[in-house]
């Protein structure tokens, strides 16, 4: 087919991705202790196969999705069409693996990843193949703490800095950019790396880079899920979490372009949404009371940043909950 004419070796995506998935759950089961995750495999309308698995009610993680897909289509969905209306009408496949972790305790941060890719190929065979990579990771805490943000930033820059100086610093700034709630005028978190549209220096370069951001992740994620899951917290703590939760519930359904891709491109309704948290709130105007923990948050920790040279946590005055 033509994706063998222009080098790309779309199996060898789809073995990282299923490994990708294999490892992150066990790693989150075993940092969980209890938690273990539904592991379903299903057949993609229209083609393709589904491994939706789902961990709900652990003992650290209130919920997990890390979800593996390997779709094929007709025509290339809208969500991707918009941002590049020259592939309009072409045939598609696209391998992910998307995940998202809720946890439980207020001081453990969520995290969203992504790591997919397409090829988009003209019916007629006039038009040339197109390949891309995309994907990223970002970080959304409750409370803020310098040694996870540090922590979280460095891992994802060292994941970057064997392909080029200029990826990270790009990437961090994609992140910022697309993790962003205009109605509410602030990120969603303190970000990470998000790329798209990722084909430079043809399939092997980009491919090496791309698995290099994907199996950065667990060491990104993990310290911090280690460090934080033993704090002490009450209801102020949780009643937080379940506030800044609804943000992440806005972000997903207003401009995720994510989780319009796998509605419009015919998932499971229950895969997709398998994203959103189990349990969240929204209360009418009721912003953090100043000085606290809850309002450094937004004051210092939502806010453009360069986390690499941040302080340490003493530093700040910012210590361990």
């Amino acid at each position: 087919m033509a994706s063998e004419e222009f080098d790309v070796d779309l199996s060898r995506v789809r073995e990282d991705l299923t490994r990708l998935q294999e490892e992150i759950c066990a790693a989150l089961e075993a940092e969980d202790g209890e938690g273990e995750f539904r592991r379903d495999e299903m057949p993609r309308p229209g083609g393709g196969r589904s491994r939706p698995w789902v961990l709900s009610d652990g003992a650290v993680f209130e919920r997990a999705a890390v979800n593996f897909t390997h779709t094929t289509g007709s025509q290339m969905p809208a969500a991707a069409t918009e941002r590049r209306p020259e592939l309009a009408g072409r045939e598609y496949q696209a391998v992910s693996v998307s995940l998202i972790v809720h946890p439980r305790n207020p001081y453990v941060p969520t995290t969203h990843a992504n790591f997919r890719f397409f090829i988009a190929e003209d019916p007629e065979g006039v038009a040339e193949p197109v390949f891309w990579f995309g994907g990223g990771y970002d970080l959304t805490p409750y409370y803020g703490f310098v040694e996870d943000a540090v922590h979280w930033h460095r891992t994802a820059h060292a994941a970057c800095s064997g392909h080029g100086a200029d990826w990270y610093p790009k990437m961090k700034q994609a992140c910022d950019d697309y993790f962003f709630l205009p109605h509410r005028g602030e990120p969603r978190g303190i970000g990470g790396l998000f790329f798209d549209d990722l084909s430079d220096g043809g399939f092997a370069v980009s491919h090496a880079l791309w698995r290099d951001v994907a199996f950065s992740f667990v060491d990104a994620y993990l310290p911090i899920v280690n460090r934080r899951k033993a704090s002490e917290y009450g209801e102020r703590e949780r009643h937080h979490q379940l506030l800044r939760r609804g943000r992440y519930v806005e972000f997903n359904l207003l401009y995720d372009r994510g989780t319009r891709f796998g509605l419009q491109a015919g998932a499971r309704t229950e895969s997709v949404l398998a994203s959103m948290p189990p349990e969240v709130r929204w209360r009418y105007d009721e912003p953090p009371e100043p000085g606290t923990p809850e309002a450094e948050l937004v004051e210092k920790f939502l806010v453009p940043r360069d986390w690499l040279s941040a302080g340490s946590a003493s530093e700040e005055g910012e210590g361990d909950a």
